[in-house]
């Protein structure tokens, strides 16, 4: 199905009001294709996450991981396809989603010539956070830079700025946490502090989607693990239900069966 349609048939719904379908699920993609001129990248991907459910993609290079969460994230648009997060369809309610995403990507997306603070003020402001200022002390606290608040961003190591990402994510408490392998270029300290925040915002009952190349830490962190390859889901299991040492195995199955 098209992820466009026709307005003289079929109303476009309103950007205020979530669509009547009334389920557990979170997030619920159907039929799922982008293309880049003449190449499918992702090719009629299914995937539904469950209210709280800590999923981790796995995949090799080229699989598709970032083009999904770019998809999921409203940052570009299917080519065909259903997606529905918090009861919102996108691309038409993108700015409803958005409101109820936090997004850590490759790139931090922040300001270097703004502090720390004034990062999280900016993007306090945007998403309406209420007691603001309480709530940026929290965030800094919570990422380990409340001694740096004051200093420019540009002036912030990989991993800082990495930290920053993740506390302009969390800021707003949003219901969605999407990550797109957000330990790259973190050392050990920085990356067991995001372990931390996950699980945190895991044991929160917030739902989170995360793409990594790490199986030690998809064991240690998810509730379900998908394999995505050559743009579709070829397996799904749960954590609970794998040992840790045959997640290798089932990883290399799930591969090779999509290449048959």
């Amino acid at each position: 199905m098209g992820v466009t349609s026709n307005s003289r048939t079929h109303p476009a719904p309103d950007p205020a009001k979530p669509s009547p379908e009334k389920t557990n699920l979170m997030i619920e993609v159907r039929k799922l294709i982008k293309r880049f001129g003449l190449k499918n990248v992702l090719k009629g991907l299914d995937f539904q996450v469950e209210a709280g459910e800590f999923v981790v993609i796995l995949g090799p290079n080229g699989a598709g991981k970032t083009t999904f969460l770019r998809i999921l994230a409203s940052l570009s648009r299917p080519t065909m396809g259903k997606v529905n997060i918090a009861g919102y369809m996108l691309p038409e309610q993108a700015a409803a989603v958005r409101q109820r995403l936090g997004v850590v990507s490759h790139q931090p997306l922040i300001y270097g010539d703004l502090t720390a603070e004034e990062n999280l003020q900016f993007f306090g402001r945007m998403y309406s956070v209420p007691d603001t200022n309480q709530r940026i002390s929290e965030v800094l606290k919570l990422i380990g830079l409340s001694a740096r608040r004051r200093d420019l961003v540009r002036t912030f190591s990989r991993g800082m700025q990495q930290r920053l990402a993740i506390g302009r994510a969390v800021l707003h408490d949003p219901e969605v946490m999407l990550f797109d392998e957000p330990h790259t270029g973190l050392d050990q300290d920085a990356a067991s502090m995001l372990d931390g925040i996950l699980q945190e915002v895991a044991a929160r009952g917030r739902t989170v989607v995360m793409t990594s190349h790490d199986l030690t830490r998809a064991a240690d962190l998810a509730s379900r693990i998908d394999i995505l390859s050559r743009g579709i889901i070829t397996a799904t299991v749960q954590r609970a239900e794998i040992e840790s040492s045959h997640l290798l195995s089932f990883y290399q199955q799930a591969t090779v069966a999509a290449q048959i």
